[in-house]
């Protein structure tokens, strides 16, 4: 039996939102998008940095991101996440061959506003690669893919003329704002962030305010850099997503929280997290996970994270012209609280689910650091309570750990090299999981085999 049958069996667990479909359609093969929320392919689209994937509009995502290259801008589209994989790309603008803009082309946003698109990107000059300023495109057209309609609208002018890049625009109440990364005179750092109210989908309406410079030490491995905002509005608070440090294996994410009633041009809004929220994890294989986007997925409720991350840890020379940071996506989680849970980039594997007792859909199974199983209340820790199913040849299941993929739930129920073997067993409100020692039984915090066992959701 293939592992997309046997996840579409836990339909009644509650699986993706599949919670009380009639047991014909329970039996019928899903996606990994539909079980898990988004596509598990792994990465999703290759050698494509900064990726950013606009919002569903007209039933299309489309996708962009810096080419290896430095020297165009492509975007694809499809109807669903996974379709970007496939999707051929359309060249939409190239650098001149020479004079301005004719460096470095990178970090390209998709927007639709007032009902034109534009691009925002930061391209360099060709006697000065590094001479980086922001610059946006426009189209009129309903099809960003036309490349017939793209034409440059002009540079977007900030405060001073220094070192310009990654601006993304979001609306808030009624007023629109650009966030960008910048080196500010006087300021001893590579980039800080700043925020300013846009008065046209190309200009600001006020001066910026510097919202975040790097100063801790997770921010300024190789380089002293802020950089790659991305905003994310939801549960009565404005995140804002940034990327720090050098461009390998030390490069991360941090995140700015404001109150969604604050001045967003206040600096005093905004609230940096101590540590970072998004790192490298070695067991998993991804490394300088970074210069994130948000987007929707074709289910219109499950956020999803978008990213780029290597998987092997040493670069030959410059990391920024090693061109294998590949754009991926996975779910973001959110706490009961209503922050933002990012747990860590997952590795390769079908897809991912949560395991709860079904009358507990706040506890969660979860690993402590040495391995054993307890049913905990939502834990900060998202990645230690992220499991995958996986289907034997002989009918059984064995449940993989996503932080730790060489392990599994196995005898003694710790996380260990050998597996236990499950079958799954469909009830009205969830599953049972049995194996030969008995079916799994939750009382509590403690984890137990049993001769009757505990009906569980998966989520």
């Amino acid at each position: 039996m293939k592992r997309r049958t046997l996840l579409a069996t836990a339909a009644g667990a509650g699986v993706a939102g599949l919670s009380g479909a009639g047991a014909a359609k329970a039996a019928e093969p899903r996606t990994d998008a539909e079980i898990y929320g988004v596509p598990t392919v792994q990465p999703l689209v290759t050698q494509r940095a900064d990726p950013f994937i606009t919002p569903r509009t007209n039933g299309m995502f489309y996708f962009t991101g810096s080419v290896p290259e430095y020297d165009r801008i492509a975007l694809r589209g499809a109807s669903t996440l996974a379709g970007l994989s496939g999707a051929a790309e359309t060249v939409i603008w190239r650098r001149p061959a020479s004079g301005k803009m004719a460096g470095h082309i990178w970090a390209p946003e998709l927007h639709r506003i007032d009902g034109k698109w534009y691009v925002y990107f930061a391209a360099g000059d060709s006697d000065d690669v590094f001479r980086i300023r922001t610059y946006v495109l426009e189209s009129p057209l309903a099809d960003p893919l036309d490349p017939s309609g793209w034409q440059l609208k002009t540079q977007l002018m900030t405060e001073w003329d220094g070192f310009t890049l990654d601006a993304t625009t979001f609306a808030h109440r009624g007023r629109r704002y650009l966030v960008w990364a910048q080196s500010e005179p006087e300021i001893a750092v590579n980039t800080s962030l700043y925020i300013a109210r846009m008065g046209t989908p190309w200009s600001l309406a006020t001066k910026p305010t510097r919202i975040t410079t790097p100063t801790r030490e997770w921010e300024i491995q190789g380089y002293r850099v802020n950089e790659g905002p991305a905003v994310l509005i939801r549960n009565g608070r404005v995140f804002l997503t940034f990327s720090a440090s050098a461009t390998d294996a030390r490069y991360c994410m941090g995140l700015l929280t404001a109150d969604a009633d604050a001045d967003l041009l206040r600096r005093e809004s905004w609230v940096k997290t101590p540590d970072p929220i998004f790192v490298t994890n070695a067991a998993t294989a991804r490394y300088g996970p970074g210069h994130n986007s948000f987007t929707v997925a074709e289910d219109g409720r499950t956020d999803v994270l978008v990213y780029h991350a290597r998987d092997y840890r040493d670069i030959t020379g410059d990391p920024l012209y090693d061109p294998n940071r590949h754009a991926r996506v996975q779910r973001l989680y959110w706490h009961p609280d209503g922050t933002p849970l990012f747990g860590v980039p997952v590795g390769d594997g079908g897809p991912i689910v949560r395991i709860s007792p079904a009358d507990r859909p706040n506890d969660f199974l979860h690993h402590a650091e040495a391995g054993a199983l307890a049913v905990v209340r939502a834990p900060r820790d998202l990645a230690a309570t992220q499991f995958r199913f996986e289907a034997r040849d002989d009918g059984t299941e064995v449940v993989r750990s996503v932080d730790r993929p060489d392990q599994f739930i196995g005898t003694g129920l710790t996380l260990g090299t050998t597996p236990l073997a499950f079958r799954r067993e469909s009830t009205r409100t969830g599953i049972k999981l049995r194996t030969d020692g008995g079916y799994l039984r939750v009382s509590g915090s403690t984890v137990s085999l049993g001769s009757t066992g505990t009906v569980l959701r998966l989520s």
